[in-house]
């Protein structure tokens, strides 16, 4: 009997090792895809897909905090070594702190795979038309960012995300300029402005709009030729035309297209001779009224290292910026992505607490959700507040600014015109009450002070003054659209 029972025992703590197992891996691949998500924005879309997307995760020793990555191939896995072994050591150290080396190798036991090639200048792949865009799932879509000219004369391919279109573009406030900008380019109509550069932080869609924009002139114009890259790959597209002595087909086929679209532009600064043909193109291109969209982190005004008439030429359409959602953007965007996750419950308090504490760029908003829910998911658990804030803590800790009752106090006073000191005072003109009393409601929803904590910062003054405040504040901005006009900047302001 006893052999039986400590039989029985075995076998839990193995099943218990499993689920470890098991959890930590769902946790690694969860990490995974945001920093592959992330490589994807920095090299663009064919260097990712070439060399970044075969890579798969190996084992984890927690003894040595080493962290294997397996490709197919030796040729791949010394790329990958030589190119983005430091880049990849280092999003994984961010990602997670207990790993401290990323160790790159070919796959034990994987048979030999054919070597891929960038498929550039003189390659033989071709897709038609951009009737069939890329599919990040599609790993046999190599050359998605570049045309290339063979038997059957000039075709383009587009390298477009299917799941980037308007429809499912979320627009507020701090980004309907953009939107609405971009949605004037792809239309029928020839746009009353070109080129349209798209300016915005990391993370907050101006690359989305590139593949919405391309999407709805598609859907349009069938038979357009349109050219799509991230400035990286404009450069390493030129670099490869004057290794091979084909400058002139390079130059061809950049200015046949109808629509060209190229991401982080500011990747190409300081590079003179690409600068040139970018130049030269954008000429030949308006000349010929066709569309040109750009898109950087920074204003053109901005770009360190960029020649006048190149600065002149994007600068000389529309400028639209993208600002930072706010937090109703930002729990607009979380709600529209429930819709994939039905039935799946997740709570009201969840989402306000996501987008009140993963404020840096809606890239890692998103993540955050996905990971929280794949993570439920998997594991058989409800989403619920503490989950997230178990799961999601190297994404929390990484957003997470410390807004102080100080810096709540400075910004209402500066924001109504009165003195610093009428937040201690014992005044009851309206004029007064009123910003302290919205200075009392936003450090109980931006701190995480107690009534009584907030009191004693607005001259010892009694919980249920606070309380009484923040009820009040709450009620009026359902009634009064000036007051929630007031908060709704106020946020804004202390938020960014």
């Amino acid at each position: 009997m006893a052999s039986k029972d400590s039989g029985a025992g075995a076998e839990k703590r193995k099943g218990n090792d499993n689920t470890m197992e098991d959890l930590e891996a769902v946790n690694l691949a969860a990490d995974w895809s945001d920093i592959s998500q992330g490589l994807r924005k920095d090299l663009g879309h064919q260097l990712h897909s070439q060399w970044i997307k075969p890579i798969q995760l190996g084992g984890f020793c927690k003894d040595t905090g080493t962290l294997d990555l397996y490709l197919p191939t030796d040729f791949s896995a010394n790329w990958v070594q030589d190119r983005f072994a430091d880049r990849l050591s280092l999003a994984w150290k961010i990602a997670r702190s207990e790993v401290r080396n990323v160790r790159i190798q070919v796959h034990p036991g994987r048979r030999k795979l054919p070597e891929m090639s960038l498929g550039g200048i003189g390659s033989n792949v071709m897709y038609h038309g951009g009737r069939n865009p890329a599919n990040d799932g599609d790993s046999s879509m190599i050359a998605v960012a570049a045309g290339t000219i063979g038997e059957q004369g000039f075709t383009s391919s587009v390298g477009l995300d299917p799941s980037l279109t308007f429809a499912a573009f979320v627009t507020g406030e701090n980004n309907v300029l953009g939107c609405n900008a971009a949605q004037r380019m792809a239309a029928t109509e020839t746009p009353q402005f070109s080129p349209l550069y798209l300016k915005a932080a990391t993370g907050q869609g101006k690359t989305h709009l590139l593949h919405a924009i391309g999407h709805s002139y598609l859907a349009s114009h069938p038979r357009a030729r349109i050219f799509y890259c991230s400035a990286e790959r404009f450069m390493v597209e030129f670099v490869q035309a004057l290794k091979q002595n084909q400058m002139m087909e390079f130059k061809a086929r950049l200015r046949s297209f109808d629509l060209l679209l190229v991401d982080d532009i500011q990747f190409i600064i300081g590079k003179a001779s690409a600068q040139e043909e970018l130049l030269y193109t954008i000429d030949a291109l308006l000349a010929e009224g066709k569309r040109l969209v750009f898109a950087a982190d920074r204003a053109p005004q901005a770009l360190d290292g960029v020649e006048p008439r190149l600065l002149s030429r994007l600068s000389m359409g529309l400028v639209a910026d993208i600002q930072p959602a706010d937090i109703e953007l930002r729990r607009k965007i979380l709600e529209s992505k429930l819709t994939r996750f039905a039935p799946l419950e997740v709570p009201g308090d969840v989402i306000e607490f996501l987008a009140r504490t993963i404020t840096r760029n809606v890239r890692e908003l998103v993540g955050g959700l996905n990971k929280l829910i794949a993570y439920a998911q998997l594991t058989g658990q409800t989403v619920s507040l503490q989950l997230a804030e178990e799961q999601l803590t190297d994404i929390l800790s990484a957003n997470r600014r410390r807004i102080t009752i100080d810096e709540i106090q400075r910004t209402v006073c500066q924001f109504y015109r009165i003195d610093r000191s009428e937040m201690s005072s014992k005044r009851r003109a309206r004029a007064v009450v009123r910003p302290r009393q919205v200075a009392m409601y936003l450090s109980k929803v931006l701190t995480p002070r107690s009534y009584p904590e907030i009191g004693r910062k607005f001259g010892g003054r009694d919980h249920s003054t606070v309380i009484h405040a923040v009820r009040l504040i709450e009620d009026l901005r359902t009634r009064d659209a000036d007051m929630d006009g007031d908060v709704r900047s106020l946020l804004r302001q202390l938020e960014s």
